[in-house]
Formats: structure tokens, C-alpha cells, sequence
């Protein structure tokens, strides 16, 4: 575990030290951040994919994908200039609607603004930065689907802001948590990881709060560094009208619930050319053993690890940036991935090498204009339990205004 950490910890100070010198061009607005700059009343803003994927095989017929992946609809209000509302819907799939964000902000100085409501959780990069056209490849980085389950939002309230004097962006809330057990179902295993566990606000029940925080340094010209924690208990529905005199009962429901202390560093670079992303997740889950022999289905135990860990590096570079007069971008773009949701395990549950992942990803984006993405690319997956790499072809086109 410590000689990843150090590497990739290598890698983000060689590309910090080789940029401190280029503008400052990596600091991104994701379009909620656009509505909370609008001065006008009513703000509209939006976002969506389409996408089509196709498995290739040489051995195997095998059907494409074609889906209106997401459309989403951003309304803003300005009750004044220091007190505003954010909310984000979101159609997916064509026959899915859910609610991605809604929260009002206050501001209480310069620097500092209160939220409530239905808030994103702070985590990495792509979860709160994940419209389409701010992101390379078709799909978000997977450990952004399985490590950190994006697009991961919860109900609470806390503090966000930006001082401009330290080049510090911050956020600390505090946030209903994971179910772990919902009306006699697991929620969690090793497979999914904490992905199921998402409440989404959708009528969510909550045992005890968790913590989410996030940092941000931009003050080294083109490069910003990121550090997030989450830290709580999830949550489970055993403990609704439970006597707490009822000892036994007590241990049962907490059987139910595991403990997250989840970590993450990233880094954006972005000159006039070169793009860089690197990121890294490690998330350590405590009462696993109990919670798995609990959760067992016809005498055989859940699966969920003791600990998840996942990175990824990502280059790319804009081709079109040399030629004069031209305003667009051509981007070829290459990712590594690698995760793993069984990196440790607890009692006599042993780790699953098919949960042991690597991805690499490359592929091209096309930006006509600002606001518009065409994307292709090709993915090659493979876990440790396999001998071949599974192969997919990715097509789409995403908009952002």
C-alpha cells in the first residue's frame, strides 16, 4: 500500500514543479458555480450525453448500446445578491428523474457562504465536476463510479468558500450517510462497493450524521491540488423504534452498520496545451466481519472489503492549440486506472482477484465551440482474475451551457 501511495505522490510533484511557473487555466466552473455567479433573478442553466457503447469481441456476437445517458435542467434563483437557491433535475436513461442537487446558499462574509439542502459530497474531482464537457472519455473515470460513487449526494447543511488572499477553495458539511441495511436488504458488497448505498435524498433515513470536507489549492499558476476526507457511520433502518434496553436487539442492528473513513488527493494541470489529471481514493470500512456474516443470503456470507483503494493518471493535449485564428480543441487523451474494492479484507472472507482492476482508456474529444463535446475512445479492461483484457468501443456527444 505505501510504496502506490509514494509513486503516485512522485508523479503529482514532478508535474507540479514542471508547472508552477503557467497560468492559471485549471481551476474549473462546474455550472452550478455558473448559477451562483449570475446576478440575474431567474438563472437556467443545463447539461447532457448521449452515448454509445460497443462491446468487441472475437469470439462473441455481441449487441451495442445506444442512450440518452443523461439530461439535466439547472433553475437558479436570486432572492438577493447574498442569498441564493441552486437546484439541478436530472432525466436519465429517458425513464429516470432524480434530483442532483438543491440547496440554498447564504452568504455570511467575503469568504464564507452557509448551505442546505440536498448537497454534493466534496469528493475528488469528478463528482462535483461532472458534466460532460469537463471530463475525457465517454464515461466518467471509473473509480469515480466504484470507489467514490458519483454522482454521490446527500441532505445536510455546512460551509463553503474561496479566500482569494491563500488561493484556498474549501467545503465541510455535515451529511445523512450511507444505508447499509434497508428494510431487511444489504445495501453494500464487495462487487458495488458503497455505490448502493446512495440516498439520494429520496425520502433517506438517518441513524447518526457523517462528515464530508474537501480543500483546494490553486495558487501555483496552472495546477490545483485537492484533498477531501469523509468520515461517519452508514446508516441502517434495524435501529427505528429499537428499545435501547433491548441489548441483544442493540447488537443485531449494529451488525447492520459498518464504519468509512474515506480519503482523497487529485491534482489538475492545465497550460495552453497540456491537460493532466492524477487521482487517488483509499477507504478503509471497520465491522466488515460482522456486518458480512449479518447480511449473508442462503447461508453464504456478504462480500463487502475491509478497505477500497483506486488511482488513475490522465494526459492530454490539445492539438489545435498551435494553429493560429482557431478557436476549437482537438484533444487525443490516454487514462490508467487501476482500483481494487477488495485491497484488504477482515475474518475468513479472502480477497477476490475480480475485483482487482486495470483500465486504460484512450480516445479523442472534439470541441467545436464552448459548450459542445464530441467523444470517442477505447477501453481496455482486465481484472487479476482474468487472462485477457475485455474491450469497448465509446461514441458520444455532451453539451454544457
Amino acid at each position: 500500500m505505501k510504496y502506490k501511495v509514494f509513486i503516485l505522490a512522485a508523479i503529482l510533484l514532478s508535474m507540479v514543479m514542471q508547472a508552477q511557473q503557467l497560468e492559471n487555466t485549471a481551476l474549473q466552473i462546474n455550472s452550478a458555480e455558473n448559477l451562483l455567479k449570475s446576478n440575474n433573478k431567474l438563472v437556467v442553466g443545463g447539461y447532457g450525453e448521449v452515448h454509445y457503447n460497443q462491446p468487441i469481441s472475437n469470439d462473441l456476437y455481441q449487441n451495442g448500446i445506444l442512450d440518452v445517458h443523461r439530461m439535466v435542467v439547472l433553475f437558479g434563483y436570486n432572492f438577493t445578491p447574498k442569498t441564493k437557491f441552486v437546484s439541478e433535475i436530472e432525466y436519465e436513461h429517458v425513464n429516470e428523474v432524480y434530483i442532483e442537487q438543491a440547496f440554498v446558499q447564504h452568504q455570511l462574509t467575503k469568504s464564507l457562504h452557509f448551505r442546505a439542502g440536498l448537497l454534493l459530497i466534496p469528493m475528488g474531482i469528478v463528482n462535483e465536476y461532472h458534466e460532460p464537457t469537463s471530463f475525457f472519455g465517454v464515461e466518467r473515470p471509473t473509480i469515480d463510479n466504484k470507489l467514490s460513487p458519483t454522482t454521490w449526494r446527500e441532505i445536510g447543511f455546512g460551509v463553503a468558500g474561496n479566500s482569494i488572499a491563500t488561493s484556498l477553495r474549501y467545503q465541510a458539511y455535515l451529511v445523512n450517510g450511507f444505508s447499509s441495511f434497508t428494510n431487511e436488504t444489504p445495501m453494500l458488497n464487495g462487487k458495488d462497493g458503497l455505490r448502493n448505498g446512495r440516498q439520494k435524498g429520496m425520502e433517506s433515513f438517518i441513524t447518526s450524521p457523517n462528515i464530508a470536507a474537501r480543500i483546494e489549492y490553486y495558487g501555483m499558476g496552472s495546477v490545483v491540488i485537492g484533498a477531501s476526507a469523509y468520515v461517519g457511520q452508514t446508516q441502517s433502518t434495524m435501529y427505528h423504534n429499537l428499545e435501547k434496553d433491548d441489548q441483544q436487539a442493540v447488537l443485531r442492528a449494529d451488525s447492520s452498520r459498518t464504519g468509512i473513513a474515506m480519503a482523497g488527493l487529485d491534482m489538475r494541470f492545465s497550460n495552453k496545451a497540456l491537460q493532466a489529471k492524477a487521482q487517488f481514493y483509499y477507504t478503509a470500512i471497520s465491522n466488515t466481519e460482522a456486518y458480512n456474516t449479518f447480511t449473508q443470503t442462503n447461508g453464504k456470507a456478504n462480500d463487502l472489503g475491509s478497505a477500497m483503494m483506486g488511482y488513475y493518471i490522465e494526459f492530454a493535449y490539445n492539438v489545435f492549440r498551435h494553429i493560429p485564428g482557431l478557436d476549437q480543441s482537438l484533444s487525443p487523451f490516454i487514462r490508467y486506472e487501476k482500483f481494487d474494492t477488495h485491497f484488504e479484507t477482515e475474518g475468513v472472507l479472502h480477497q477476490n482477484a475480480a475485483y482487482n482492476n486495470h483500465n486504460v482508456v484512450v480516445g479523442l474529444q472534439y470541441y467545436p465551440v464552448n459548450g459542445v463535446v464530441f467523444k470517442a475512445d477505447m477501453q481496455w479492461t482486465k481484472t487479476k482474475a482474468a487472462d485477457h483484457f475485455n474491450k469497448v468501443l465509446n461514441a458520444g456527444v455532451g453539451i454544457m451551457f
